[in-house]
């Protein structure tokens, strides 16, 4: 079964589960547009979360899931909420959904785990979980080691269920290579960051259509918790303590607060803007629909130019 006829979407897309910007509002209009919205928990509690479902289901018919961050220490909570108000689709990260899939999948919820290498897609698949996400580190926010372009076609052959793209895709083009690597949907973020519905402060978004190829970096790794976010005063500051050796303490100090800083009140200078490497892509502010429609047709067109191409080389060869 295809993903888009499994997750009952149009467009084989889903938004990524950006923390403090995927809410009611970004989720449902990219359900809407045809691909599938998703309402990041990251932070939330119980009652909010049960909000932004509430919400999201005013504002869109179509289907839309949720992404629980498995490190939360309100998981539990979480994990039955998702049953109760009947979502969906449940995708996760930070953490192994063991513990849960079981009772997804009698509640007749898809099970969609982020991953970032060959051997925890694996262990995925054996917990029967429906189609895996194999995000590569050009992706924004927490990060993994591998580049998408090496990982996907790698978790394609090591699993039998559906893999989803994510990590350095924001147009047609992305699509359609993802395509080619074995994949049978993406998943993006970064360029919905630049988007009419996403709720971040307009300096947010301006700073990621402002971002070239080479002005984001990873944080923390010296922590074992990588993030990217693009270059500003306060990632500057932090590569510079993390580099001379600083502690635990003093780095989460100077991070504590900075995504809301950020996305609400627009300070992209001491405030943390996550985004990917893609951004270096986007260049304009448009709507959640003309970034999806056109990303598709995009990649028909790629795709046909890719099969003549192919096509070009087999006339050649046997004229050779």
């Amino acid at each position: 079964m295809s993903i888009a006829r499994m997750l009952g979407i149009t467009y084989p897309i889903i938004q990524g589960a950006m923390a403090q910007i995927a809410y009611a509002e970004l989720a449902a209009a990219v359900s809407n547009a045809g691909g599938l919205g998703v309402i990041a928990s990251g932070g939330m509690s119980a009652d909010r979360l049960r909000e932004e479902i509430h919400k999201c289901k005013s504002l869109t018919a179509k289907p839309f899931g949720v992404n629980l961050m498995l490190m939360a220490p309100n998981r539990d909570e979480l994990a039955q909420l998702v049953i109760d108000e009947g979502v969906k689709v449940v995708t996760t990260g930070a953490g192994s959904p063991k513990n849960y899939v079981a009772m997804w999948k009698t509640a007749g919820i898809v099970v969609i785990p982020v991953v970032p290498s060959v051997q925890i897609a694996r262990k995925m698949e054996a917990l029967g979980v429906d189609a895996i996400v194999a995000e590569g580190t050009e992706a924004g926010g927490h990060v993994g080691e591998t580049t998408t372009m090496v990982l996907v076609p790698q978790v394609a052959d090591a699993v039998a269920i559906p893999v989803i793209a994510a990590g350095g895709i924001a147009d047609g083009r992305g699509a359609a290579a993802a395509f080619a690597l074995g994949a049978q949907g993406v998943q993006v973020g970064t360029r919905f960051l630049a988007t009419i519905e996403c709720p971040a402060h307009e300096q947010f978004k301006q700073a990621v259509v402002a971002a070239q190829d080479g002005d984001t970096l990873v944080t923390g790794r010296s922590l074992g918790v990588p993030v990217r976010s693009i270059k500003n005063r306060m990632t500057l500051e932090y590569m510079r303590l993390e580099n001379g050796g600083a502690g635990k303490e003093e780095l989460e100090a100077l991070a504590m607060g900075s995504l809301g800083l950020a996305v609400r009140d627009g300070d992209t200078e001491n405030g943390s803007v996550m985004a990917g490497q893609i951004a270096g892509l986007v260049r304009e502010i448009t709507t959640v629909q003309e970034v999806i429609t056109s990303m598709f047709a995009e990649a028909k067109t790629v795709g046909r130019k890719v099969y003549k191409m192919t096509d070009d080389i087999h006339t050649h060869s046997r004229k050779g």
